[in-house]
This record gives structure tokens, C-alpha cells and sequence, in this order.
């Protein structure tokens, strides 16, 4: 690689980190615990899922509770389990029913209980898993503007971790191998970056490019729409299987009972292992009402084994099948795959344990990167005033971003010790304590303390976080053990050892005040 080519490079993977570090630091750090959403949200309210990726219980009586409060006939009906939680999602279309009151007329989308039958809207709804697998794609920031800028930022980070490789490309396995902590300061950061970069190179690309993939696919397909489909947006929708097809409504009604469930048992017969997430009923209580239940294979058995039946109620017949063992296309194939890269579900707890490590270590490729910026630009050719402009800009990078784990762990504290939290608290308690600290840990002007202390002030809420779950609902580590509660003693654990590996790094590898490699040197 020539000189001119290599300074291209360096310089493009410098820039493009710097610019992007703090919004990607805040996407890796909340997508990070977004691989335990569910699990997050079970822990908050003190629940447990007993079966995961599919609608449990009854349809048939879902249908019989909804009833109570809402008049079914004529309307499409939705049943939508998307999360590993207790509640279902419901979609309530407008009654097509000529009788039909103005009532009937509205439609309705809300959250149902699975086992107390409540229901609730999704402000409500709302919980600290959501609201962090939200920050990872910086959707508190008004639709579409956040997402676009989310996706920007990982398309950027493509460039960086591509060209990052390309600049160590001749020297990647020996520097893999080199680490030197009495080295200066530069040549620490250095080592760490490089190393731990290389590391997770496979696990950065993944996200880089489905994250890119998913939030910016609105303005890629938009030529798409434009040329190919003469900007009919439903057609393309329709071609890529998104849509629901259409039947219409007879207004007659239909004299058979509605049973879902004998349907759901005469698929799982026929396809073992099938997981349904979702019934979709088109003009209940219509002579011409259809059925289209769909869900896929427990990815132990098949990866990509989506599938799905549209029977005619009146008749029982099959109108439409995608068998999950045989009939899946390129299509199939490329938005699942996709979906299970980016949020690494299809192989248990230990891939989202290994995600969720290699998140934390991109956080810390992301500082470091800051860091190496920020030294190398600290010599006595460098005036006054710019070296005091890099050092400010460090020092209020490293204290958004490394605020973010304290926050995080006094934000499931309060969230177990209050009642009604929803997205309105969330939004109040969170954004105004990371602004605090941030501002505290700016204008005290050391990234040396901000790092030392926010490992420690993070190190020890993390440790309470179990022990106030305990007090606050009885369920201790050995309780939820014994229990079988594997999701809340899960978070638990997460915490419980990620506040000792903080508190260790804190006293035993930063030092005091004085340590070697104290970054308030810089």
C-alpha cells in the first residue's frame, strides 16, 4: 500500500470515527442491554414467560375476552406476539358491518395481559427495556430524523471499521499480539484499539451493516419505488410479502362458531416444533371470514423456517400455504436473516451474552479511538489553543458517553422502587440525570476522574440493583434460582457481575490517582 493510498485511509477512519464516536458509543452502549429487552422488562414487573416466541394460551379465548369490551363482527382481527413479555399486541380494525355501530366503526390497538387480561396503550406500556432498545437507534429523537441518523451513523461506521482494518492490514496478526502497558500513553490506547478492534471485527460489520440496512432501507428503496413501481409504495409492499392479502366482506353472517385454536393444533401436527406468532382473522363472524396463522420453526430445528396457513373459516379448507420446512425463498431468506443477525436470538442466552460483552468492547474500541486522537494531537507543534480545543472536546465526549453506565444502573433502580412507570417517567428520570452528570463531569474538566469515577459510582449502584429487586419484591438471586424465574435472575447476574468487573478495573487496573496510565495526564 503506498503512502498517499495508507494517509487516505488513516485519515478517512479518523474522521469518521471522531465524528460519529458519541452517537455510536450511545447506540453499542444501550444496544448492549437492548439483546435483554424482554428480559429487562420481565425483571421490571416481576414476570415470567413460560413460553417464548409464540402466542401461548388460548386464541379462542383471547377472542372471548375481547368480546366482552368490543363487538368483533366485521372487523379484522390481529393477535401479534413480537416480544418475549406477558402481553400480546391487538389490532382492531373498523367494523365493515353495514349494522354496525359509530362504535364499531373505530378501530382499536392496545397491549392484552396474556394472564390478568388487562389491557394498555403503549405509553403505558412502557419499560425500561423498551426505552433502551429504543436509545439504541436513537428513536427518542422525533421519527424519522432519529432513525436516519442512526442509520447514518452505522453506515459511517462501516467506513471506519473497514478502513481501520485496511490501515493494520500489514501488520495485524503481530500487532493482535502486542500489548505494551509501560509503554506511553499513545502506544496504550493504541494497543488496546488495535487489538480489541480486530477482536470484534466480525461482530462490528454485522451491525454496521444491518443496522445501516434496517434504518436507512426507507431512503434506499425510494429510487426502488420510484422507478420500478411508478411510486405505488403497496405494490413494492406487496411484492416483498408485507401486506396482507385482501378478502371481501359478504356481510352475511356466519352461523359456525369461530375456532382458532383446532387450527393452530392441526399445524403444529403437521410442522413439529412451530412456533405461532401471529392469527390474523379477516372479517370475523363473515361467511367469508379467513384465517391466516403464521410463526416459524424453534430455530434448533430450522434457522429460516417461516411458514404460514390461510384457512377459510366456513369450510375449513386451505386457501393459501408456505410450508416452513420446504417452501422458503430468497426473500424469506434475506429479511429473516437479517432480523436473527441483528439481534442475535437464534442460539440462546450464551450468543446474547457473547453480543453483549463484544458491545461493551466496542464501546471501549470507540474511546480509546477518542483517546488516540486526542494524544496524538497533544505535541508542542500543536498551539495553545487547539491542543485546549482537542482536550475539551475529549473531555465532553468521555463524559457523555462513559455518564451513560451510572445512569443506566440508578435508572433500574428506580424504576423497581416506583409504581406506574411509563414512557413519561422514563423520559423525565433518565435524560435529566445523564444531563446532570454529563454537566458535573464536564466542568470538572478531568477525563481521568470522569473515568475512575464513573466506573465506581456505576460499580456500586450496579451492585445494589439486585438487592433493591430483592427487597422490592421478595425475589432474590436464590429465589428467582429456585423459582425457575431465569429472566430475572438473569438481569440480576448481568448487573451483579458487571458492577465487580467495573469496581475491579476501577481500583486494581486504573489505580489511584496516580496511575501510570491515568488518562487526566492527557
Amino acid at each position: 500500500m503506498g503512502n498517499r493510498i495508507y494517509n487516505i485511509l488513516f485519515h478517512t477512519h479518523t474522521v469518521s470515527g471522531i465524528v460519529i464516536s458519541v452517537a455510536l458509543y450511545v447506540i453499542f452502549f444501550a444496544g448492549s442491554f437492548s439483546f435483554f429487552r424482554d428480559e429487562i422488562a420481565n425483571w421490571q414487573r416481576g414476570h415470567q414467560v413460560s413460553q417464548e416466541d409464540a402466542i401461548p394460551g388460548s386464541v379462542d379465548q383471547y377472542l372471548k375476552d375481547l368480546s366482552e369490551n368490543y363487538n368483533l363482527q366485521g372487523r379484522d382481527v390481529e393477535l401479534y406476539h413480537y416480544f418475549n413479555e406477558r402481553s400480546i399486541s391487538v389490532s382492531l380494525s373498523a367494523s365493515k358491518d353495514s349494522l354496525a355501530t359509530e362504535k364499531d366503526k373505530v378501530g382499536a390497538f392496545f397491549y392484552m395481559d396474556t394472564e390478568d387480561k388487562t389491557t394498555s396503550d403503549y405509553r403505558s406500556s412502557y419499560h425500561l427495556g423498551e426505552f433502551l432498545y429504543r436509545l439504541h437507534f436513537l428513536d427518542q429523537i422525533p421519527y424519522p430524523y432519529g432513525r436516519y441518523l442512526a442509520g447514518l451513523v452505522a453506515f459511517f461506521f462501516l467506513f471506519a471499521i473497514i478502513t481501520g482494518i485496511l490501515v493494520h492490514w500489514n501488520k495485524i496478526v503481530s500487532n493482535f499480539y502486542t500489548f505494551r502497558p509501560w509503554a506511553k500513553l499513545k502506544t496504550v490506547w493504541t494497543d488496546a484499539h488495535t487489538a480489541l478492534g480486530v477482536i470484534g471485527f466480525p461482530f462490528q460489520f454485522v451491525y454496521a451493516v444491518t443496522g445501516a440496512f434496517f434504518l436507512l432501507k426507507g431512503i434506499l428503496i425510494l429510487p426502488i419505488v420510484m422507478g420500478l413501481y411508478n411510486g405505488d409504495q403497496n405494490k413494492l409492499y406487496e411484492d416483498l410479502e408485507y401486506n396482507h392479502p385482501v378478502y371481501a366482506f359478504h356481510n352475511e353472517k356466519l352461523e359456525e362458531p369461530v375456532q382458532i385454536d383446532p387450527l393452530i393444533a392441526e399445524m403444529k401436527h403437521d410442522w413439529p416444533d412451530f412456533r405461532v406468532k401471529e392469527v390474523h382473522l379477516f372479517n370475523f363472524g363473515d361467511v367469508n371470514m379467513h384465517a391466516s396463522i403464521s410463526g416459524h420453526l424453534g430455530y434448533g430445528s430450522k434457522l429460516n423456517g417461516i411458514g404460514h396457513r390461510i384457512y377459510k373459516i366456513k369450510d375449513g379448507s386451505v386457501v393459501e400455504e408456505k410450508v416452513p420446512m420446504t417452501n422458503n425463498s430468497y426473500l424469506d431468506g434475506v429479511k429473516n436473516i437479517m432480523f436473527r443477525l441483528h439481534f442475535g436470538d437464534y442460539a440462546g442466552y450464551g450468543l446474547r451474552v457473547i453480543s453483549f460483552i463484544l458491545g461493551l468492547v466496542s464501546c471501549f474500541v470507540i474511546l480509546s479511538g477518542v483517546m488516540i486522537w486526542l494524544v496524538a494531537r497533544d505535541k508542542r507543534n500543536v498551539p495553545e489553543k487547539r491542543r485546549r480545543f482537542n482536550q475539551q472536546v475529549a473531555n465532553v465526549y468521555m463524559a457523555v458517553c462513559l455518564s451513560m453506565f451510572p445512569v443506566t444502573a440508578l435508572e433500574f433502580i428506580i424504576v423497581k422502587c416506583s409504581q406506574n412507570v411509563d414512557m413519561t417517567f422514563l423520559y423525565r428520570t433518565y435524560f435529566p440525570v445523564w444531563l446532570i452528570t454529563t454537566l458535573f463531569f464536564i466542568f470538572k474538566n478531568n477525563i481521568g476522574f470522569t473515568n475512575r469515577w464513573t466506573l465506581i459510582s456505576g460499580g456500586i449502584l450496579a451492585l445494589w440493583i439486585p438487592v433493591v429487586n430483592g427487597i422490592m419484591s421478595g425475589n432474590w438471586l436464590w429465589e428467582a434460582y429456585r423459582n425457575g424465574h431465569e429472566q430475572v435472575m438473569l438481569v440480576d447476574l448481568l448487573w451483579l457481575i458487571l458492577g465487580l468487573v467495573a469496581l475491579w478495573i476501577a481500583f486494581f487496573k486504573l489505580g489511584k490517582s496516580k496511575s501510570k496510565i491515568a488518562t487526566n495526564d492527557v
